[in-house]
């Protein structure tokens, strides 16, 4: 996992609208721990990175940067009412990479 994973992570936390503290709260990773997975300065585990995907409602592969989902999905979609174009290509991201995983399981 890179740097980018870091920025992936704190990006995926301030999307849910979670604060480190609550981020550790939810996830039972020490806040200090996170800081430093924030800021670079430490690697998230695959472990950590599961808890921290399970709480901010993103998959694994969006925070690792290994979905290859998101390099094939094309959007065409415009906003309507509240809802954002971010919100909806992460829905849509969502939906398809579990749709690939479950390709992938033959299930």
């Amino acid at each position: 996992m890179s740097g980018r994973t870091s920025e992936r992570i704190k990006h995926a936390s301030e999307t849910a609208g979670m604060t480190q503290r609550e981020l550790a709260r939810e996830t039972g990773i020490s806040q200090a721990t996170l800081s430093r997975v924030f800021a670079g300065q430490r690697t998230a585990t695959m472990p950590e990175i599961i808890l921290i995907a399970r709480a901010t409602g993103v998959t694994v592969g969006r925070l690792t940067g290994l979905s290859q989902v998101e390099d094939r999905a094309w959007f065409a979609a415009r906003s309507t009412g509240d809802d954002s174009m971010g919100g909806m290509k992460a829905e849509l991201l969502s939906f398809l990479e579990l749709s690939a995983y479950l390709d992938d399981q033959a299930i």
